[in-house]
């Protein structure tokens, strides 16, 4: 079973998150959506927006800070950096919002289904044997993304999939269930499901460390 791209809208879903009935022979194993805040400091880099906004109004207003002007000149120095920049937070923060409540991901014994996008909604099958490595990146609060390593020639592209794939890897996109919450628990699910599939068991090597860079804390990979 190959890579399959079901690239239309529905407007009705005979199961959730998924673009038809599950086979008698297939259950779901987990499924989830993307946490807002964390999806949009991880993926929208929301936190990086502040902090330059923040810049931004400063480098307005320090002539006047700097020269001992009044509460007026000051307010009249940042009268349109600061809508200008709250408006732009505001827009992400909803795209990020509008990101996460239509994306719906999907572990079974047999696949992982990525239902994306908000205004064309498309599905992306990953049969679990097409699945070579499984990668974990924690983030703050117990979410985490894993990227999915995908067998041979197998790709699909990376606009496709943003912000549901590995960040930088445009070459060779790895398909990412981004900012999962617990996300340890639903890479076990993974690493279960896919050694079932397969009948062969996967290599874990779990570490303890929490930081939003930090290195792969689950490989899925045949031994």
């Amino acid at each position: 079973m190959s890579i399959e791209n079901l690239g239309h809208e529905y407007e009705f879903e005979p199961q959730y998150g998924l673009p038809e009935r599950l086979p008698s022979d297939e259950h779901i194993v987990w499924q989830g959506s993307p946490d807002v805040r964390a999806l949009a400091a991880s993926a929208f880099h929301t936190r990086k927006l502040v902090f330059y906004f923040g810049l931004l109004v400063l480098a307005c207003a320090w002539p006047a800070l700097e020269s001992g002007a009044g509460a007026m000149a000051l307010l009249l120095s940042v009268k349109w950096i600061v809508p200008l920049s709250l408006t732009g937070l505001v827009c992400v923060w909803t795209l990020a919002w509008m990101t996460a409540r239509t994306t719906v991901y999907t572990v079974t014994n047999k696949r992982i289904v990525m239902r994306l996008g908000i205004v064309l909604t498309v599905s992306f099958n990953l049969p679990l044997k097409r699945i070579t490595a499984a990668d974990v990146r924690h983030l703050d609060g117990g979410f985490g993304d894993i990227s999915l390593t995908l067998q041979g020639d197998d790709r699909i592209a990376w606009v496709h999939l943003w912000p549901s794939v590995r960040p930088w890897r445009i070459n060779q996109p790895e398909p990412t269930l981004r900012a999962i919450a617990d996300v340890q628990t639903v890479a076990a699910h993974v690493r279960d499901a896919w050694s079932q599939a397969t009948g062969m068991q996967a290599k874990a090597a779990v570490q303890e460390s929490t930081s939003r860079h930090a290195s792969p804390a689950l490989q899925v990979s045949p031994t």
